[in-house]
């Protein structure tokens, strides 16, 4: 079975929201996730990114990965989230 992937680009416009919004999330992190990276600085080699901070979350799967995403603990979060940054949220199939 391949690994999930979550890919989220956000553009922060409240800080202090988005440090709200952490706390928040961490009680979901703490549910199989692997933080793989977060980066303000990510390097565009091509084309435009969207945002100021990327995100890339590991799972064991990609179904894992959709249940964290709809779990209770997150969907708590996410108003947090959106009241702090706007964000593109993708799901990604690993090989």
């Amino acid at each position: 079975m391949s690994k999930g992937y979550v890919i989220v680009t956000e553009a922060i416009k409240d800080p202090s929201k988005m440090a709200e919004y952490g706390k928040a999330a961490a009680k979901a992190m703490a549910k199989g996730v692997t933080v793989l990276a977060v980066d303000t600085k990510s390097q565009v080699l091509e084309g435009e990114w969207h945002g100021n901070q990327t995100v890339v979350l590991e799972f064991e799967s990609p179904e894992a990965a959709r249940a964290w995403y709809e779990s209770e603990e997150y969907q708590a979060a996410i108003p947090l989230r959106q009241a702090a940054a706007d964000a593109n949220v993708v799901i990604v199939n690993g090989l």
